[in-house]
């Protein structure tokens, strides 16, 4: 029984060293890191109330879903070059993942708003109606541009 233990904590160690060593999924979560953390800093100078909540929420400046992409793409550049496929699903991600964060989930933002509003200004029916909406979901442009900018300035540093 110890020896398969010691096979599987081997086994696991060897995984995770892989993992580790693998630049690319590494520069992509240091940049998803490096933006949440930015985020939680420059919330706690904008309101002067450290809400650690931000370390793993999503909205926010800088978007910390642009971070990660664009660490992957300018990453997977650097160490494959940019005339490879490997590089165009990586950048075609980013497009696409930052059109998401500016565009569909700014919609739900405001969806949210909306309902928000309706059962502020609706008598209460129910004992839920007074848990609201989350309305910080999605980005605005310039999060994302800033998102996109830490991940490649991490990238560019790890990688």
């Amino acid at each position: 029984m110890i020896e398969v233990r010691g096979e599987a904590t081997s086994r696991v160690l060897f995984m995770v060293e892989t993992i580790l060593a693998n630049k690319l999924l590494v520069a992509s979560a240091l940049g998803w890191l490096t933006a949440q953390v930015l985020k939680t800093l420059i919330d706690w100078a904008r309101t002067g109330s450290l809400s650690l909540r931000l370390l793993v929420g999503a909205g926010g400046m800088p978007s910390a879903h642009s971070a990660l992409v664009t660490a992957l793409a300018t990453a997977v550049g650097k160490t494959q070059g940019i005339d490879t496929a490997m590089f165009a699903v990586a950048a075609t991600l980013s497009a696409v993942v930052m059109y998401d964060a500016a565009g569909v989930r700014q919609a739900v933002d405001r969806q949210s708003r909306v309902l928000t509003h309706l059962l502020v200004h609706t008598p209460p029916t129910h004992s839920d109606f007074d848990r609201f909406l989350e309305e910080l979901v999605g980005h605005t442009r310039a999060q994302v541009g800033t998102g996109a900018l830490v991940g490649i300035a991490v990238a560019l540093i790890y990688v």
